[in-house]
């Protein structure tokens, strides 16, 4: 059975993670930061969108019929995971940490 989707588990190799900061515990807490950064920034946008359709009766015939809000909660369902993008980020190079560039001088 073949399909077309991105498996949801990535095996990672821990020494290329850690080969970019010299340990893997700091690699994991500076991608784990930003993987924070990014859910918060993807709750609020979420948060804002849904927002729109916020009404101040709780009607039931409008829940069932509100299609545009359920299309966009699962829109972000199908995003790639804050994790998942903040390894990425890391491992291209998009990422750095303020601590790293005190301790080396910069």
């Amino acid at each position: 059975m073949s399909t077309n989707t991105n498996p949801s588990i990535i095996t990672r190799d821990t020494d290329k993670i850690a080969a970019v900061t010299g340990n893997l515990y700091e690699s994991v807490s500076i991608i784990s930061k930003r993987a924070r950064q990014i859910s918060s920034k993807m709750k609020e946008e979420l948060n804002n969108k849904l927002a729109e359709f916020a009404s101040g009766v709780d009607n039931l015939e409008e829940v069932f019929e509100n299609r545009e809000q359920i299309e966009i909660s699962k829109f972000y369902e199908r995003m790639p995971k804050p994790g998942s993008i903040s390894i990425d980020e890391f491992m291209e190079g998009k990422t750095y940490s303020a601590y790293r560039e005190l301790e080396e001088g910069k």
